[in-house]
């Protein structure tokens, strides 16, 4: 039987997709809404495949793919991804990940994926390969022309919140806005960064001029 742990914090997915895996009988889900207790269950219970949505509050897909190779490191991790992985292709590469798969995949698609992952290998659109062959890697443009990073009103306004080293929850009180819509936000303002914490965010921001204190 294929074990597999499944983290995503939006419980109607999470099951949806758990579903829509055990559909195979020789594929086994056991699911968690929370990245914090993942890695819990991940220091007594051991798994063929994992599979960690992108963008969650507590900790993103990237940075829980990090944790569980500590813990494992011949663990295969998929990144289950809402929006395009693409553009971050060297944070997937650096997190030590073996493939990822999107939300909008088809049943057949997630289900050769976790079979891509038990034998490490990596199924790649045609469409990247095309890009990648002509020389469109967006992610080392992104290393070479750091100084093009915008930040929206909206996102300037989170990061000097951030800077002052308030709580998810401060933040969001002070913006105005729900803590999951605020999390989310940061989510994507660490992506657009090419960051993973909160300490590298605002660095990152600083050294780059993209706010003033």
């Amino acid at each position: 039987m294929i074990q597999i742990l499944l983290v995503d914090d939006h419980p109607l997915v999470g099951e949806g997709t758990k579903l829509i895996i055990e559909t195979e009988g020789d594929m086994k889900v056991e699911f968690e809404t929370s990245p914090i207790q993942a890695i819990e269950r991940l220091k007594t219970h051991s798994f063929n495949v994992l599979l960690f949505d992108l963008t969650m509050p507590q900790m993103d897909g990237f940075e829980l793919t990090k944790k569980a190779l500590a813990i494992d490191p011949q663990a295969n991790v998929l990144i289950f991804s809402e929006c395009d992985i693409y553009p971050n292709l060297d944070l997937l590469m650096e997190s030590g990940a073996v493939g990822f798969i999107a939300k909008t995949a088809t049943k057949e698609q997630l289900i050769r994926a976790i079979r891509c992952a038990l034998n490490q290998e990596m199924v790649v659109p045609f469409s990247w390969l095309k890009d990648i062959y002509h020389g469109d890697r967006p992610w080392v443009k992104r290393k070479m022309f750091k100084e093009k990073i915008s930040l929206t009103d909206k996102e300037k306004k989170i990061m000097k919140e951030l800077v002052k080293g308030k709580t998810n929850k401060e933040m969001a009180q002070t913006l105005f806005v729900g803590q999951r819509s605020f999390e989310y936000s940061l989510t994507k303002i660490f992506h657009k960064l090419g960051v993973q914490t909160r300490i590298e965010a605002v660095v990152k921001v600083k050294e780059m001029g993209l706010i003033v204190d």
